[in-house]
């Protein structure tokens, strides 16, 4: 983790479970909580005001919902480099699926071990997704009967042939090095597709790379 200091903003109605991320956080050199809110229409303006590096956020919540919020927040060009990591009890669900959709870099469980929570928040702050390929096959086998929605992701036509590939691949759970080694390629030149199809599509991290590929039917899940 570089020395500079790591700006976070907690977004959750129970008061224990803020209680508890600040405790873990506050006692980690290099991290900063900026801020609490006990819902989403609070922690919009919490994120609004402070404009910390990632925001975690539960995904359900009154008055506003995680998904709503960070809708808000990924839509909101002021907050261009604020990161959006979704808190959950449930691991993968219907929920989770739409705060991806609506620009969320990633999500952890409410019962991630400290050290794991403490990585994601590293990740995410060096701005890659919290979306590893382990997770991305696991997504992919929660929707597998999802079909297209390709009204609601345009753009394919702008990629090229080897773009839409590494999206391909990416979107089957593959890494940077065994998509690389899938096409004989470099994992350089690899990084370098993915970077440039997410610039085309809009798409703020490989979690949304991944929506894409799916929801503009590039890869079809496979049926059980």
């Amino acid at each position: 983790m570089s020395e500079a200091v790591l700006r976070v903003a907690l977004v959750d109605d129970q008061a224990l479970m803020r209680a508890g991320f600040r405790a873990l956080l506050d006692a980690e050199d290099g991290i900063e909580v900026v801020g609490e809110a006990a819902d989403g229409e609070q922690g919009v303006a919490l994120v609004r005001a402070e404009a910390p590096d990632i925001a975690l956020v539960d995904v359900q919540m009154p008055v506003m919902t995680g998904i709503e919020a960070t809708r808000r927040i990924a839509s909101d060009p002021a907050l261009a480099a604020v990161r959006v990591v979704i808190l959950t009890n449930y691991g993968l669900d219907e929920y989770v699926f739409e705060a991806l959709r609506a620009g969320a870099s990633g999500f952890l469980l409410k019962d991630t071990e400290p050290a794991d929570l403490l990585q994601a928040i590293e990740v995410v702050a060096h701005g890659e997704a919290l979306l590893s390929p382990k997770v991305t096959r696991t997504l992919i086998g929660e929707f597998v009967a999802r079909p297209p929605d390709r009204a609601t992701a345009p753009g394919l036509d702008r990629l090229t042939r080897r773009e839409r590939e590494v999206t391909a691949l990416a979107a089957r759970g593959l890494s940077n090095e065994e998509i690389a080694a899938h096409m004989v390629i470099s994992p350089l030149t690899a990084k370098t597709h993915i970077s440039r199809a997410m610039t085309k599509l809009g798409a703020r991290d490989r979690a949304q790379l991944v929506v894409f590929a799916y929801e503009s039917g590039l890869v079809e899940p496979r049926r059980r």
